[in-house]
């Protein structure tokens, strides 16, 4: 018999082939958990209980164990695979950190990136930030897209760079206008249609991860401009924090609008029955890893991992 969580899964879920408007979705500290110290006693449970359940999804060796975290700068993706995972065995579990791809990478598609990273039968895996950088990031910023020399891209741009035939009467100015105008349509249709494209790609990748034993839990931490500008004046104020400030972070901030876009795009077109969102109020960090951990706990107990039993004819041969 399991452990009696105390959240609701279907509380944090973004149900597959629906809409999302995050401002609808809270950022602070839910019901479940009213004060801190109730939050560390759920949480030293929950990583008892993860403790307990990676050692089965190890000796079973059946499946595998992909979690993502995704969210704004200083959203607390760090802190919650620390204190998360703390209690598991670090030889059964390898985190990664997505930073920006080098030119190998590059070179690939952008699913290549993160293929020898995903966890073996067994294993437990999880990326800070992921492949999602790719429909999150670079939606925000199509410059990035320039290196990856896209074939869809570069052909939209030639087509773009067609002269076009001016009209009787239409002056110097009011030409150049105009092709300037069709020349940015041609762009966000062509954007449009490789941000679809990424989607439907994601999707069937993490389809064919789960059909072949990986089990994907995917969380976005949700924080609110509010509490993220707090924490990015205390990676300035506070000498130990000084490592984590990065002044991007700051510049990165004044997209929140776009950043707020790409996220609810990225959450619904790419939430599924078998890799699911889970939106996390990430105000309160204590809140979020307790939530964290008690979701992946529940869904690991879903698996019904049992260890491996010794047949008769394997107990026959020691007695001889």
């Amino acid at each position: 018999m399991g452990k009696k969580h105390r959240f609701d899964l279907r509380d944090f879920e973004v149900k597959p082939e629906s809409s999302i408007n995050l401002a609808k979705w809270s950022t602070k500290a839910g019901k479940e958990l009213l004060a801190k110290d109730v939050a560390d006693e759920a949480l030293a449970a929950d990583v008892a209980a993860l403790q307990a359940a990676q050692e089965r999804l190890y000796a079973s060796n059946r499946f595998g164990l992909l979690v993502i975290l995704q969210g704004m700068d200083a959203s607390g993706k760090d802190g919650a695979i620390g204190h998360v995972m703390r209690g598991v065995n670090p030889l059964g579990c390898r985190a990664y950190a997505f930073k920006a791809p080098n030119e190998l990478e590059l070179k690939h598609h952008f699913l290549w990136r993160p293929m020898a990273y995903l966890p073996e039968r067994g294993m437990i895996s999880l990326f800070n930030r992921s492949y999602y950088e790719e429909v999150l990031v670079v939606r925000v910023h199509p410059k990035f897209l320039e290196p990856q020399r896209l074939p869809q891209l570069s052909e939209s741009k030639r087509s773009d760079q067609k002269p076009s035939e001016s009209k009787p009467g239409e002056s110097k100015h009011s030409e150049t206008k105009s092709s300037e105008s069709k020349r940015k349509k041609g762009q966000a249709k062509a954007l449009d249609k490789l941000w679809k494209q990424r989607y439907r790609e994601i999707n069937a990748f993490e389809r064919s991860l789960a059909s072949n034993g990986t089990l994907v839990i995917k969380f976005f931490l949700h924080v609110s401009p509010e509490e993220q500008k707090q924490r990015l004046l205390e990676r300035m104020q506070q000498p130990e924090k000084h490592w984590k400030f990065n002044p991007r972070d700051l510049e990165e901030r004044k997209l929140w609008p776009e950043y707020k876009q790409a996220f609810e795009s990225a959450l619904a077109e790419t939430s599924t029955t078998w890799a699911p969102w889970y939106v996390i109020p990430a105000d309160n960090k204590w809140y979020a890893r307790a939530a964290i951990a008690d979701i992946i706990a529940a869904k690991l107990e879903q698996l019904d991992l049992n260890y491996p039993e010794v047949s008769d004819e394997q107990r026959a041969l020691y007695q001889q």
